[in-house]
């Protein structure tokens, strides 16, 4: 039996090679896992390296809100004095008083119309006007059941001269009054209550004429406040045709006479 078992020697090579290969099985080993472990360190370093905005975040991107534009106002033009003439008589502008005569003194209007409405003596104006009458006292009857009637209209030079009778506040002299226009009349109610008289004033006529004669053009032109700047008494029947602009400026102004709305010199009293 000691025939059969291997020698000293072969037994000495036998474990060097059992231990050389344990150990390149160790080594192997271990490079297996080093790989490993740098393959999963390597994807990990490939997610890290992907952009932040490619990962959903599952909100919306903001957006900043739109700024309301304001919307801007109307630039009004202010009111333009000059856009008519007050000096020319042909002007529905012209101002007339005790210092400013009509020039010519017996000027005479090319475009007297007469006036289809209620009257004591038969009224003539200028065209504008004589329309403006006719819708004043047509709203007069339709909204408030008023019955309006023309005392007087135009008169002439010469019929002023008939008129006049020296009293300077009640009665215009030949070429300085505001009837020549043609753009004057003085109304009264069609019953004749108070016809050319101040307690016009307190009648619903009167009362009616003062809150709407500017919706047609007109302005009382001898308001009860102003004889010192018109030279003339309370007249609340008189009224002066100037357009729907100017009276409508007059009255958003709260300016009652074309005097201080023109910055004109006050007339209480003729020049000579």
């Amino acid at each position: 039996m000691g025939g059969n078992e291997p020698s000293p020697e072969v037994q000495r090579r036998r474990l060097v090679v059992a231990s050389v290969l344990s150990a390149i099985l160790i080594v192997g080993s271990f490079a297996v896992l080093i790989a490993t472990g740098a393959g999963s360190g390597g994807s990990e370093a490939a997610v890290d390296r992907s952009p932040a905005s490619a990962e959903p975040t599952g909100e919306p991107a903001s957006r900043p809100s739109p700024t309301a534009t304001a919307t801007p106002e109307p630039v009004i033009p202010p009111f333009d004095k000059a856009a008519r003439s007050i000096d020319d008589p042909a002007s529905i502008w012209v101002v007339v008083d005790k210092l400013r005569p009509l020039q010519p003194a017996e000027y005479e209007p090319a475009d007297l119309v007469p006036v289809p409405v209620a009257h004591t003596w038969e009224p003539v104006l200028r065209q504008e006007a004589a329309d403006a009458v006719v819708a004043m006292f047509g709203a007069a009857s339709q909204e408030a059941g008023l019955a309006l009637a023309s005392n007087s209209a135009y008169r002439s030079f010469g019929a002023q001269q008939n008129i006049y009778d020296g009293d300077d506040e009640l009665t215009a002299r030949p070429g300085f009054s505001e009837h020549q226009t043609g753009l004057a009349i003085d109304v009264g109610a069609e019953s004749g209550v108070c016809s050319l008289d101040v307690c016009f004033a307190d009648t619903p006529e009167g009362q009616w004429l003062r809150d709407n004669a500017h919706r047609f053009g007109f302005v009382l032109r001898y308001p009860a406040d102003k004889q010192a700047v018109t030279g003339y008494q309370f007249e609340p029947w008189h009224f002066r045709y100037v357009g729907t602009d100017l009276a409508a400026e007059m009255r958003k102004q709260g300016i009652t006479t074309l005097e201080e709305f023109f910055g004109l010199p006050p007339a209480p009293e003729y020049a000579g």
